[in-house]
């Protein structure tokens, strides 16, 4: 099938791609920059979601979109509730629009376990707008869609906006991690690999006018997580507790009770943590190596 990938240059949407495409399917990439993933069977299309024109442009002649592009810091949009609302919500606006326009057969859209917690600022009340969105336009214009509520991704291609990342450039940069809160707070990380594998997946059927929920099967607290990284670099790691406690950040859960679940998937096979944390050390170092170079 024909699919385009908004924030298919980002994080999570290049490995998505990538999955898309291993599948067999004609995958068109739009972003506001080119991926530095961009596969030679893969199409790549420069624009904004705001751009209405452009994004209609880009969707007419698809079969699926696959929506992930949008603001997805939570402390980055705690901070910046205009262009959270206006990228996420209006973006989605107009996809969906398109998507009634041009007889698309799904909307697959990225959204967040945060999406029904107490927690997650103004990043979680976009992500719960759009999802009731797409359930609106199934309604009342009959636009199938799936929506993959995604937990703690970690893996290559991330940034510092990316926790895990982050720990891990501190760690290798500086010899230190300095984190906020208990170091008690519990995270269920998904490899970004197994996230994208399985976001491929949903294109069967059954799962069609559903929510799922992606979280890993690496259940541990962030002292652990930062224990093990600090063991992996050989011991030389000092970590530091910052007292701030960040409210937008859940602490043993992101539920809270509602009655809109979502079903979970998990994958019979998965990434190894321990491994994967050395795969992003490998990475971080060879882009520090590029730079040296430049």
């Amino acid at each position: 099938m024909k699919i385009l990938v908004t924030g298919g240059s980002g994080f999570l949407g290049s490995h998505v791609a990538d999955a898309l495409s291993a599948d067999g399917h004609e995958v068109t990439i739009y972003d506001l920059k080119k991926s530095r993933y961009l596969r030679s069977n893969q199409k790549m299309i420069l624009g904004d979601l705001l751009d209405r024109d452009a994004l209609e442009s880009a969707i007419e002649g698809v079969d699926i979109i696959y929506h992930f592009g949008a603001l997805a810091d939570i402390d980055v949009a705690k901070h910046n509730p205009v262009p959270t609302m206006e990228i996420n919500i209006m973006g989605t606006v107009f996809i969906m629009e398109a998507a009634r326009k041009f007889n698309i057969k799904r909307v697959v859209l990225a959204s967040s376990i945060y999406v029904y917690s107490r927690t997650g600022s103004f990043y979680k009340v976009s992500k719960q707008t759009c999802e009731q969105l797409l359930e609106t336009y199934k309604a009342q214009h009959n636009i199938d869609y799936t929506i993959l509520r995604f937990g703690t991704l970690y893996g290559t291609r991330s940034d510092k906006h990316n926790s895990v990342y982050r720990y891990l450039s501190e760690a290798l940069e500086t010899k230190k991690v300095d984190f906020k809160g208990s170091g008690d707070e519990v995270r269920e990380y998904i490899h970004v690999t197994d996230a994208a594998k399985i976001s491929a997946e949903i294109l069967n059927d059954k799962y069609k006018n559903q929510a799922f929920i992606l979280t890993g099967h690496h259940r541990m607290t962030l002292m652990e997580m930062l224990v093990m990284i600090k063991e992996i670099l050989g011991g030389n790691v000092d970590i530091k507790r910052n007292d701030e406690i960040n409210l937008s950040h859940y602490t043993q859960t992101p539920y809270s009770y509602s009655p809109k679940v979502g079903k979970k998937i998990v994958s019979n096979t998965y990434c190894d943590l321990g491994q994967s944390l050395v795969e992003i050390l490998e990475e971080i170092d060879s882009r520090e190596q590029e730079e040296i170079k430049l």
